[in-house]
């Protein structure tokens, strides 16, 4: 029998996340997360399929160290990197620029361009290069896949795609809307269908992922029209830390009369301002908290966050034409009932409403909280980012006959 599994790398700058799969039911044997690399007090959590976690605190110098710690905590399962049941690791790689619109069965020259693209995902793109050198140096023998962020993205049409600025200045510079979080966009819209009981093709989804980073995405048929996040994920909705879209002539006036470097100025977007740059919090839950208990700070963070997510609902109406389904997803989408609730408040007109009990009710699983009679459906999808990328890295070792 072939091998049937993928392990699933998705490295950051300081940490790398994982989890095991087999492929053919889908279930997970392994998920883990080492953080912290690099410093005196590095952290390894593991947990197998069994539910038994194990932890582990000490020195992991650098991401070879993490994932040979990786490697041995899998072989206390019998999952270890050496199995023959492994087919292949799949690295989740945020920035592909145009070229790669598809997962890429990596070698030199896939990490070169992966390389060249680190001037427009500095934050990211090394530490993903980091991890898939790693991974090929422990098992140089195995299919090493990655799957881009950025690839769902890449059916926007030009007018969508395009910035509105001289055309020889932005492609010299490569500057264009790549859009990200592409992979929890493509899982949630497919698996908004199935909820539907209909085939992707035949839906128009508006997918909101909103985690500490945020993003909207208008999925017409199954590919991608438009989404909120443009050459970085700076660009849309109002996020935990990142301020989303703002006049570009505030960076000017900030240079000019605030006397800021471009770095001052990059940290204040990207870590200073959204939620936390509104009111001191970026967590959804204490903001709410401070909502309920009369705070005006909280309370106007909260609204200009509603805002801005009612302009994209609306915007992405228009260039859909015609809605199936709007789908909140990612921690708080999934999670904070009130911000569901707000979004659509006052688009009844466009069809959208939350049923309130259903709204407020919990579940693991994807699920419907808009009335039964609703024109447009509201859903709840759990976004599944590691399960896509095993899934397009398995389809791909074995539609190119090498599995394992």
């Amino acid at each position: 029998m072939s091998p049937t599994r993928v392990l699933v790398l998705n490295s950051g700058s300081s940490s790398v996340k994982y989890q095991l799969l087999d492929m053919r039911g889908g279930d997970r044997l392994a998920v883990g997360l080492v953080e912290r690399i690099g410093e005196e007090r590095s952290r390894l959590k593991h947990t197998p399929a069994d539910g038994g976690s194990r932890e582990w605190s000490g020195s992991i110098p650098d991401h070879e160290a993490a994932l040979k710690a990786v490697a041995a905590e899998l072989a206390k399962d019998g999952l270890g990197l050496d199995s023959e049941e492994l087919a292949a690791i799949g690295h989740r790689v945020v920035h592909g620029g145009r070229r790669f619109t598809e997962p890429t069965v990596i070698d030199d020259a896939v990490l070169a361009e992966i390389e060249r693209l680190i001037p427009v995902a500095p934050l990211h793109n090394p530490a993903n290069l980091t991890g898939i050198r790693t991974a090929r140096g422990l098992r140089p023998d195995l299919p090493q896949v990655a799957v881009f962020d950025t690839a769902f993205h890449t059916t926007m049409p030009e007018s969508a795609a395009r910035y509105a600025i001289d055309v020889e200045t932005a492609d010299a510079h490569r500057i264009r809307r790549y859009g990200f979080h592409g992979t929890s966009h493509a899982y949630v819209s497919r698996e908004a269908a199935r909820l539907l009981g209909r085939a992707p093709e035949d839906v128009n989804v508006i997918v909101l992922h909103l985690g500490n980073g945020a993003s909207a995405s208008a999925v017409r048929g199954g590919r991608c029209v438009d989404t909120s996040m443009g050459l970085t994920p700076l660009e849309g909705l109002v996020m935990g830390t990142r301020s989303g879209d703002l006049d570009p002539a505030v960076i000017f006036h900030l240079m000019r009369v605030g006397g800021m470097s471009a770095d001052e100025i990059d940290t204040l977007l990207n870590k200073r301002s959204g939620l936390i740059g509104l009111c001191g919090d970026n967590d959804m839950r204490e903001i709410r908290r401070r909502v309920d208990a009369g705070d005006e700070r909280a309370r106007l963070a909260f609204d200009i966050y509603i805002h801005r997510l009612k302009k994209y609902i609306g915007a992405y109406y228009a260039v859909l034409g015609r809605v199936d389904a709007v789908v909140f997803t990612a921690g708080v989408g999934e999670n904070a009932a009130a911000v569901r609730e707000a979004a659509v408040a006052g688009l009844e007109g466009l069809g959208l409403a939350v049923d309130g009990e259903l709204n407020a009710g919990r579940g693991d699983g994807a699920r419907l909280v808009s009335p039964a009679d609703a024109r447009v459906a509201v859903a709840v999808v759990p976004t599944d980012e590691e399960m896509e990328i095993a899934t397009q890295t398995y389809a791909l070792v074995k539609e190119s006959g090498n599995p394992g």
